[in-house]
């Protein structure tokens, strides 16, 4: 068996395994519809690749060297729509439409042309260099729109695709250098150029699946993380996930003196409520109490739920003065909010209390003085907001709470 012939066979067997990998993602989790995609492209691959292995005892060679084609083609077609999947945009269906065309006349003119012709290894390379400058079009458009921008990993996967796509419009030149592609097509994999082809094709088909693997990965670890911070029944974070939150803005606050608040707030006479309608009712109000902070909130607000009815928002660039602002907005809205199953006329409200961060104040000290305005407005009775408007530096602590 030629050197080519092994690295085929090499292929097949990581192509395989990727396949599967690709396979396992999807079963344990639907959302990961681009896993499916990549596994069909794989499958595609592996195709191709026994093609290209059977490709001397085909009797009507241009039908196996037609056959092939087509199968990387659609290999590459899937993973380009599994990049959009993955991104989370649309597929650019014209631009593939557009590309498959094109590659279908291309197969169709090769063989008619010289074997060793540069024209003719021209056309079988150049659409797979097509196919994997949209799949690097789909990467960089996508990541650079969202809202998270681009990642590491992100870059990483747009630069192998640009250096595969490269590898593909290098390759008729390359099969000039190395003496061709063979005579006939029973002798390619005995050349010096089919071993140098399949080395880089391996190179690229294990470094683009390590990548897409690596990616989905880590929007699983994501995912995880993100379940295990957030409350299932207000969509907010959940203690745990606040507070990390907090923390970790506390800890980067900047020296330059930019205002943080935090907003406490429970639901008043919650406990009735469940009494009297049930907690099924009393969930609903939940519900509709996290919606309204949420519609009063700004994208880089953080909103935790902290407690059975206790609620936290953090307000990073906001003084206290904003901060009061949005809890006085909160609570107008709430307490004018119709909420389904509870007669129309039945209205709730909620209590809140509103501290601004001092220089060098710790995370638990913001709470601390947020949660005893709270509990002034409780005191003072409900249905109001409070604000701490001093940070006792002395051992006590000493609050001054607004009437």
């Amino acid at each position: 068996m030629s050197g080519a012939g092994f690295i085929l066979i090499i292929n097949l067997a990581v192509a395989g395994l990727f396949c599967v990998s690709f396979l396992l993602i999807a079963a344990y989790d639907r959302r990961y519809r681009s896993a499916r995609w990549f596994a069909g492209a794989y499958v595609f691959g592996m195709v191709y690749i026994v093609l290209e292995f059977l490709l001397p005892l085909f009797a009507n060679v241009s039908l196996g060297v037609f056959l092939g084609h087509q199968a990387f083609l659609v290999s590459l077609l899937l993973l380009n729509i599994g990049l959009a999947h993955r991104y989370e945009t649309a597929p650019p269906r014209l631009i593939l439409v557009a590309a498959v065309a094109a590659s279908v006349v291309a197969a169709m003119l090769i063989p008619g042309l010289p074997r060793g012709s540069f024209l003719r290894n021209f056309l079988y390379q150049g659409p797979y260099f097509l196919m994997q400058a949209i799949g690097l079009y789909i990467v960089l458009h996508a990541s650079a729109t969202r809202p998270a921008g681009r990642r590491g990993i992100d870059v990483a996967l747009a630069a192998f695709l640009g250096f595969s796509a490269l590898h593909f419009l290098s390759k008729p030149f390359l099969a000039i250098l190395l003496g061709g592609n063979g005579a006939t097509a029973q002798e390619y994999l005995s050349t010096t150029y089919a071993m140098a082809s399949q080395a880089m094709g391996a190179v690229f088909l294990v470094a683009t699946a390590l990548i897409l693997l690596a990616g989905l990965i880590l929007d699983m670890v994501r995912d995880i993380t993100a379940r295990s911070e957030t409350d299932s029944l207000s969509g907010l974070l959940n203690r745990r996930g606040f507070d990390e939150r907090l923390a970790d803005i506390v800890d980067r606050l900047p020296v330059d003196g930019t205002p943080v608040s935090l907003v406490i707030c429970d639901l008043d006479h919650f406990k009735k409520v469940n009494d009297t309608w049930g907690h099924a009712a009393g969930d609903r109000v939940i519900a509709a109490f996290a919606a309204t902070l949420q519609e009063g909130a700004a994208g880089h607000h953080v909103l935790g739920r902290i407690g059975g009815e206790e609620f936290a928002i953090l307000l990073p660039g906001s003084s206290l003065a904003a901060g009061r602002l949005f809890a006085e907005s909160a609570r107008t809205a709430f307490s004018s909010r119709g909420i389904d199953g509870f007669p129309a006329d039945w209205r709730f409200t909620a209590s809140f209390g509103v501290a601004e961060i001092a220089p060098a104040e710790s995370a638990a000290s913001l709470q601390s003085r947020a949660d005893a305005a709270l509990y002034a407005a409780k005191h003072a009775g409900r249905d109001r907001v409070r604000l701490s408007l001093a940070y006792g530096r002395g051992g006590d602590n000493a609050l001054a709470i607004s009437a």
